[in-house]
């Protein structure tokens, strides 16, 4: 008994000089004061929202009933032809946070209102407003509302930068109309990419339970605020394994201002190409091992880059100070930063650190292939290459079936089908030649060669 009393006192020490958990004191039936996350809760819980959206689609009908030699041989009268069906109403469910109560602007995922002809927004109090969709960002998978409403309660925006591994997290969702859904957990990991689930991946990775109908709800720190959007789960066996991903607030943030701004999210370049570190690369470039980084393979003249001096070879290790492991972290990074502004970057040149300078510059036809343009380069980035006159492979999800066929990052694709690709356009049009396989000539270190995927 000695050793059990010993060991629950120093557990509520424990927690009782936590500052997070110190912050939200509760107290039981009996008078005693144990730490809740109640308080926390009752306070988020108004600002966060179900999403509902509708579609209309035309029932499809019995082509045969509209053919003439058909309703001849089958003596069909005119007046027994099918008629136009009525169009169905599709319904689907998600999750959204109320980030400003003054103006109704309601964040949410864009795969959560993608298609939708109508979004209707239901809050917590019972009250639902049709809503204004200012704006999406499909690449990082992010979509803006407005709801006409007053009386609101908002989630105030955290730096999502301070997070660290083992922090405490809530996700908070309002799935289906069933009200309100809380789980807990940490964060597992930071800067998850790699995963193929969108253009832009720089995902706070949690096992604090993300359910169906919890997309575009609410990862909130212990304090109540927003440090990230719910946005996907891996789910192996059909149910949740405790892999969950949020898109940092930072990233939302910054895509919800230009849409607000500018109706529309343009995400600035520096004009290089780059490549994941591997093992081999980090022998030839002699690193230490366990250095992360990004290796510039080629610098666009007249670029950013360019004008700050940095050279193929170099290797970037962080970015404003920020430790950089990875191409899609490094985009990530970047995509962050507005137009015209300056970043400081650190690299690794001939053995040496050596510190640079760079303003992002205008964004220059990149474009994200998935599966809308073909199912087999799902996981695929791509950027026109003016001056190679072919389109260049700056990312692909290593569990692709691209990466498994073989296709590499900054491989250069010069046909498609056995058709000449000069671009994004040239490449669109050839892959509406094949369904079943892709043939792609590509160019990579001097040389060609044919990668077929299927």
């Amino acid at each position: 008994m000695r050793h059990k009393i010993s060991f629950f006192s120093l557990l509520l020490c424990l927690l009782w000089v936590s500052p997070s958990f110190a912050a939200l004191p509760n107290v039981t039936a009996e008078g005693k004061a144990f730490p809740s996350l109640s308080p926390m809760i009752k306070r988020v819980h108004p600002a966060v929202v179900n999403i509902s959206t509708y579609s209309t689609k035309a029932a499809r009908q019995n082509p045969l009933l509209n053919d003439p030699f058909f309703r001849h041989f089958f003596n069909v009268p005119e007046q027994q032809q099918q008629p136009q069906q009525p169009q169905k109403r599709q319904q689907s469910a998600g999750s959204g946070v109320i980030v400003d109560a003054d103006e109704g602007v309601v964040m949410t995922n864009y795969h959560v209102i993608k298609g939708a002809d109508e979004v209707q927004v239901s809050l917590a109090d019972g009250r639902s407003f049709k809503a204004e969709v200012l704006g999406s960002d499909p690449e990082l998978d992010i979509a803006i509302l407005s709801i006409p409403a007053e009386d609101l309660v908002e989630v105030k925006i955290a730096d999502s930068g301070q997070l660290e591994v083992g922090d405490f997290v809530v996700a908070i969702g309002n799935p289906f109309g069933l009200g309100q859904t809380v789980t807990t957990g940490v964060v597992s990991a930071l800067g998850r990419t790699g995963l193929g689930i969108e253009g832009y991946e720089n995902y706070i990775q949690t096992d604090a339970s993300i359910n169906p109908g919890n997309s575009g709800g609410a990862l909130v720190n212990l304090a109540g605020e927003l440090v990230g959007i719910n946005t996907a789960i891996i789910a192996p066996s059909g149910g949740n394994v405790g892999i969950g991903f949020a898109i940092p607030s930072n990233m939302a943030k910054v895509s919800m201002q230009q849409i607000i701004k500018h109706g529309e999210v343009k995400r600035g370049q520096i004009g290089v190409g780059i490549q994941d570190i591997t093992a081999d690369l980090r022998q030839a470039f002699e690193l230490e091992n366990g250095m992360g980084g990004v290796l510039v393979t080629n610098v666009l003249d007249d670029s950013p880059a360019d004008d700050a001096g940095l050279k193929a070879g170099d290797i970037i290790i962080s970015v404003d100070g920020q430790s950089t492991k990875s191409t899609g972290q490094l985009r990530s990074q970047i995509s962050v930063k507005a137009i015209g502004e300056s970043i400081d970057l650190t690299v690794i040149r001939d053995g040496k650190q050596r510190d640079f300078e760079v303003k992002v510059g205008e964004p220059s036809g990149v474009s994200q292939v998935d599966s809308n343009i073909h199912q087999l380069l799902e996981g695929v980035q791509l950027q026109n290459d003016e001056q190679a006159e072919g389109v260049r492979v700056t990312q692909l999800a290593p569990n692709s079936a691209a990466a498994y066929s073989g296709l590499r990052s900054n491989d250069l694709i010069v046909a498609v089908n056995k058709r000449r690709v000069k671009n994004l356009d040239d490449m669109q049009q050839a892959l509406q030649l094949s369904d079943s396989a892709v043939l792609l000539q590509v160019q990579r270190r001097g040389g060609s060669l044919f990668i077929v995927i299927r």
